[in-house]
């Protein structure tokens, strides 16, 4: 069967009309049929630099265990870590945890006055290394209306004031240094927990923290402010406790605040208080890091003592799932973020796809302990082992395919025997080749936009269209288009993100940006920053994918398949490696052309 060649693709049209100009590479009448009525219809098979399948199983050991040593009580700390080695203030019938703390069911308890010690020792000490922090990075006048600006925030507030327009904020200047900006960010927020901190190249501005403002209408404000700190303290093993509370409504507005607005960092669970009887039905709210965050922060930070990121390699099978939603599935699982994942090329979602991935800062042992829960997903782990570096884009030798074509049919107006006109295209396939033309894998499968649309938008340096391109609905009744729909008629990020399921990676990353930065052209920058570079290029190259087949398209209209002047060709036939030396590569003469010295096949691309 041989391929069509393509000639434009309109826009706005179903994918099969783009696809459907009948321009061939050579005259055969070829035969119609469907391909991927089921994912196990589109079997692929990566095949990696040295000719071999990837979803062979390797004679090495499935993984290798890195031996975890134990911490030493001078290990060093980041200097975020370090900044925030100080107790918040906690009420008489809270714990008192620390790094080295009890385990989460131990239920002893410090004195009240041993309590009241620690936290104001710790306090103080705080207090005093954050001034000096502050101090010794800003200067005196910045300083001083920084303070300023947190005691007018605190100020309106108190007054009950609502703020008119939009929220307030201060600058404090560009802080070239990334070291200094992360501990400033860090010192000002344990300093004044009712601001947060925002980065916006280089220059750090601070703004009311409207969250901390939502929490003081359901808690006190000491209760508000200490909650904030301990948040951003992010200590290990820690906990937070809330007053006592018997009211049962109102607990259940506290959990349900937490959940929403940190759920993917800290959990809640109620237990009784100090004295809990019928008569006294007190209930207190503890919150807890979620084990997994800190798990694998520990486990970085002493399995790499010397800097050096762990990067573990395993093939990945995948059936009926998108790329992208794949990756940021295991993301999620495994506490990184989806650009700590390489990979050499993207694959079919409609498909069982197998291919080398590369994880960093993710041990083997790590990945091998979630190969249960990914199972549900329809997706497999294996081949898994430690390697030195990460995978780029382009670094396999090819792809195999086992492709079942079903509802095979003869062309309208072929009268020919069907089992014959399939031998034929078999031969001339084998004979003739065909064009390997980019197709709806690469473009998208949507008919209102295409993957090249949003390619050239960003080309153009046109975001804000990128951006709403991309959040373009489908005329399909699903949550992620009624999440879209809802976006292009409101411009409003977070009641999108809130509609948005969780498992849409690339979209929610946009989303949280926009919500933080607003949908102007500068907001719709940053929101495109916020996604991994292979995600972002992936739309770049999908514009030079279509730019590619138009070029081949119209040379095979003008030339048909004869080598001519201008051509390039590869002189050595045995290569069949992309990285071959440009001595291999000559340019076509008009004698050449002449004397047809070239075939086909060996015109570069």
């Amino acid at each position: 069967m041989t391929r069509p060649c393509y000639l434009r693709m309109e826009e706005d049209v179903d994918f099969r009309i783009r696809f459907s100009s009948l321009c061939f590479i050579t005259d055969h009448v070829g035969f119609r049929g469907t391909i991927k009525s089921s994912p196990s219809d589109f079997v692929v098979i990566e095949i990696d630099e040295q000719g071999q399948l990837v979803n062979k199983a390797t004679d090495d050991p499935v993984y290798k265990i890195s031996k975890v040593q134990p911490e030493p009580n001078n290990f060093a700390k980041k200097t975020k870590l370090d900044l925030q080695n100080l107790s918040f203030e906690e009420r008489s019938n809270q714990e008192v945890s620390t790094l080295a703390g009890c385990s989460d069911d131990d239920q002893n308890h410090q004195s009240r006055s041993e309590k009241e010690d620690t936290v104001k020792d710790g306090a103080s000490k705080g207090e005093e290394g954050k001034v000096d922090i502050i101090s010794s990075l800003l200067d005196e006048r910045t300083n001083e209306l920084l303070n300023q600006f947190a005691g007018d925030v605190k100020e309106k507030w108190s007054s009950k004031t609502e703020l008119i327009g939009p929220s307030p904020e201060f600058s404090l200047g560009r802080i070239l240094d990334k070291n200094q900006r992360a501990i400033l960010h860090s010192a000002i927020r344990q300093k004044f927990p009712f601001l947060v901190t925002v980065g916006k190249n280089s220059e750090i501005f601070v703004k009311p923290n409207l969250e901390y403002k939502e929490l003081c209408h359901l808690v006190s404000e000491e209760e508000a402010f200490d909650f904030f700190k301990y948040l951003d303290a992010k200590k290990e093993n820690s906990r937070f406790t809330f007053k006592p509370d018997t009211n049962k409504d109102h607990r259940k507005a506290v959990h349900h605040f937490v959940n929403k607005k940190f759920g993917n960092l800290v959990e809640t669970k109620s237990f009784p208080g100090l004295n809990y009887n019928a008569s006294n039905p007190n209930v207190v709210i503890t919150v807890r890091f979620r084990e997994k965050v800190h798990k694998h922060r520990k486990r970085s930070l002493v399995e790499c003592p010397e800097g050096k990121v762990i990067h573990t390699a395993f093939t990945l099978r995948k059936e009926n799932l998108e790329m992208f939603e794949a990756v940021g599935f295991l993301a999620i699982k495994l506490g990184v973020i989806p650009s700590d994942f390489s990979y050499a090329g993207l694959k079919d979602k409609k498909a069982i796809t197998y291919q080398a991935m590369v994880v960093r800062k993710v041990t083997p042992e790590r990945l091998k302990n979630i190969e249960k829960e990914i199972e549900k997903k329809r997706m497999n782990v294996f081949n898994i082992h430690s390697v030195e570096d990460s995978l780029r884009l382009g670094q396999l030798k090819g792809n195999h395919f086992d492709i079942v074509i079903r509802n095979l049919k003869n062309q309208i107006n072929d009268s020919a025997n069907l089992k014959e006109r399939i031998l034929e295209a078999i031969e001339n396939v084998k004979s003739k080749g065909f064009v390997n033309y980019y197709g709806p894998q690469r473009f998208g499968m949507g008919r209102k936009v295409h993957t090249d649309q949003i390619g050239l938008a960003l080309l153009k340096s046109e975001m804000v269209k990128a951006v709403k391109l991309f959040l373009t609905p489908e005329d399909l009744d699903n949550p992620v288009n009624r999440a879209k729909k809802y976006f292009l008629q409101t411009e409003d990020a977070k009641g999108t993100l809130s509609l948005m399921p969780e498992l849409k990676v690339r979209e929610r990353a946009l989303l949280e940006s926009l919500h933080r930065f607003g949908v102007t052209e500068e907001g719709c920058i940053q929101a495109w920053f916020s996604l991994p570079h292979s995600m972002r290029i992936f739309y770049v190259h999908a514009y030079s994918s279509k730019i590619w087949n138009e070029a081949v398209s119209y040379r095979l209209a003008t030339y048909g398949s004869r080598v001519v002047e201008g051509d390039l060709v590869c002189l050595d036939e045995d290569v069949d490696d992309e990285h071959f030396p440009n001595s291999k590569v000559h340019l076509v003469t008009e004698e050449e052309e002449s004397a047809n010295s070239y075939a086909i096949h060996q015109i570069l691309e």
